[in-house]
């Protein structure tokens, strides 16, 4: 709707343009008082002056139009270069964090697999036992599946990406 309306405004223009400069020409109306710009001379009629004040209308209307081109499109890049450089530092704050979280949990693991090393595994179950007559005497009570100091190691191995015989 913009674009017609302003079609339409500067056909209207170039009709009054038109019209001003053939009407306001010849000797009729000629041009009585002198007439100068930056030394020049202008001579001739009412209408080759309205004609030359059409040129130059035109001439800054062309020169605001980029300008105004030029600070929308400093202003559109600018906008651009503080919105990427906001993501980035969100970014970098996330791969931060993410370091962080990282080197924490790494530390655990190294913290764990060192316990694991240096703790040594105690059997808890009783070296003798009675026999069903009510005597005492030796037997081995270590299942398989009891933590030994090799099974603490081969766990610290685990968190370490070691492997051990």
């Amino acid at each position: 709707m913009l674009i017609l309306l302003g079609l339409v405004l500067l056909l209207a223009a170039v009709v009054v343009g038109v019209v001003g400069v053939l009407t306001n020409s010849g000797e009729e109306h000629a041009l009585t008082d002198g007439f100068s710009v930056f030394g020049y001379d202008v001579t001739g009629s009412t209408g080759t002056l309205f004609l030359y004040g059409i040129v130059v209308g035109a001439v800054g209307l062309l020169g605001l139009a980029l300008l105004m081109s030029g600070a929308r499109r400093s202003s559109r890049r600018a906008r651009t270069a503080r919105r990427e450089a906001k993501d980035a530092r969100k970014e970098a704050t996330r791969a931060q964090e993410d370091r962080d979280r990282i080197a924490e949990q790494n530390s655990t693991l190294v913290s764990d697999a060192n316990t694991a090393r240096t703790t040594p595994a105690t059997d808890t179950t009783p070296t003798t036992g009675t026999t069903p007559s009510g005597t005492s005497s030796p037997t081995d009570t270590t299942s398989p599946t009891d933590t030994t100091s090799h099974g603490a190691h081969q766990r610290g191995a685990r968190h370490t990406g070691e492997e051990r015989p």
